[in-house]
């Protein structure tokens, strides 16, 4: 297994491009088997969930070509529903099969999904949602089996925002008999690109961009070709990189309707935005960091994504800040591993109260997941001394040969490869 090596103390500084979102094309790339033709999806990232993604979906008969993040996917011939846990297992979206599976061939076995180590996030409002369009659902030895003669349209009105739930449920009524109003629906940017690459589809859908989607089933979808919207999280991580360290960073690709909310704490914080086009500069405009708080909600409130970053950002606060995570509420497994390197927080519940320290010393912490993997990178960028972060396959799942980009702005990082802990 890999690993980092970070010798800490530098301050990043420079301009980065920001790759198309993770989040965004595990959503697109299964959405391509409603239609049977050839689909191209432009700003794909070549990350380790994206080439899982294309094991499953290759498993169930999608050719394809990827080069230069142009991303070829031909579901002409579709040879199997059958979604099994050896591809499953690894990653959580996964489940996003199961929809379109089902809408196109009345039928799909998908295993229950796998995916990050900490806590369980529960399908239980895609299946749910799937049987009051007519799915007949069983879960049978760690397997859903799902059967539908044809989907019916349906008032689905979701107790919480979801994503992938909104996201199956926004499939799987392209081709369903009749109008599908799905209440309460998830409004992130990755559901919105979604809705658009259906709409290309032939898909007839309204509301897109808002918490009401409005969708009148079709016989069959077309195969398109989209952009991938750029990754949030990626900038947010980013830009954190060079707050952390007192640096000044320049992420293009991406504008601020994106991750708005990440930008406003980071000018409380201390730091000033400035825009321009598709491009945001971060400036430093203090010698310390100011404690801010967060609390994480649905877009287009702080990400849930964002928040081991901010906690090891905050770790370096002068002074007391809380950060709470009102949607994964045992999100904070990389605690621990900040403690390791010097950092004061205390968990209580789904908060954590971090008391900033003049500095963090560096120390070998190990992964966990992929954004807590993050938050050890931006802690060791700015601790003192060595840190070694292991196990950073959690990371490849998401970022992108991170640490070309920051050694690009100035970090001192190494990958070790099939380094022995």
């Amino acid at each position: 297994m890999d690993k980092f090596v970070i010798h800490g103390g530098n301050k990043l500084s420079g301009t980065v491009k920001i790759d198309g979102a993770k989040n965004a094309s595990l959503a697109l790339m299964p959405a391509s088997l409603l239609a049977a033709g050839k689909s191209i999806l432009y700003n794909t990232p070549e990350l380790n969930d994206v080439f899982t993604m294309l094991k499953l979906l290759n498993h169930l008969g999608v050719k394809y070509q990827f080069e230069n993040h142009k991303l070829e996917l031909d579901t002409i011939n579709i040879t199997s529903q059958d979604a099994p846990y050896e591809h499953v297992k690894k990653m959580r979206a996964s489940v996003y099969v199961l929809g379109p599976l089902l809408a196109r061939y009345g039928a799909a076995k998908v295993s229950l999904p796998g995916g990050c180590a900490w806590g369980p996030r529960p399908i239980n409002l895609h299946l749910e949602g799937l049987k009051k369009m007519g799915a007949e659902i069983d879960l049978v030895e760690g397997y859903i089996v799902a059967k539908a003669k044809k989907l019916k349209g349906a008032d689905i009105h979701f107790d919480v925002s979801s994503v992938g739930a909104t996201g199956n449920i926004l499939m799987a009524a392209t081709l369903a008999d009749g109008i599908t109003v799905i209440h309460n629906a998830a409004i992130e940017p990755e559901i919105t690109n979604l809705a658009n690459y259906l709409k290309k589809m032939g898909a007839k859908i309204e509301g897109i961009g808002t918490s009401v989607l409005r969708i009148q089933g079709s016989e069959q979808l077309s195969s398109t070709e989209i952009e991938t919207i750029p990754d949030r999280i990626e900038a947010g991580t980013l830009l954190i990189a060079g707050a952390i360290t007192g640096g000044n960073i320049k992420v293009y690709g991406i504008t601020r309707e994106y991750f708005n909310s990440l930008l406003i704490k980071l000018n409380d914080s201390g730091y000033n935005i400035l825009e321009n086009n598709d491009t945001i500069e971060l400036i430093t405009s203090n010698n310390f960091i100011i404690p801010t708080d967060v609390t994480t909600s649905v877009f287009p409130g702080y990400p849930t994504d964002m928040q081991a970053q901010w906690t090891a950002y905050m770790s370096l606060a002068n002074g007391v800040s809380t950060i709470t995570d009102n949607i994964y509420i045992d999100r904070f497994s990389h605690v621990p591993e900040l403690i390791r390197l010097g950092a004061n927080i205390t968990v209580k519940e789904n908060s954590a109260v971090v008391k900033g320290v003049r500095k963090l010393k560096g120390a070998k912490v190990m992964s966990t997941d992929l954004r807590a993997s993050a938050s050890l990178v931006l802690a060791g960028l700015a601790a003192e001394g060595t840190t070694e972060v292991l196990r950073v396959y959690h990371l490849d799942r998401g970022y992108q040969k991170i640490e070309e980009k920051l050694r690009a702005l100035g970090a001192d990082i190494e990958r070790v490869k099939g380094a022995e802990y």
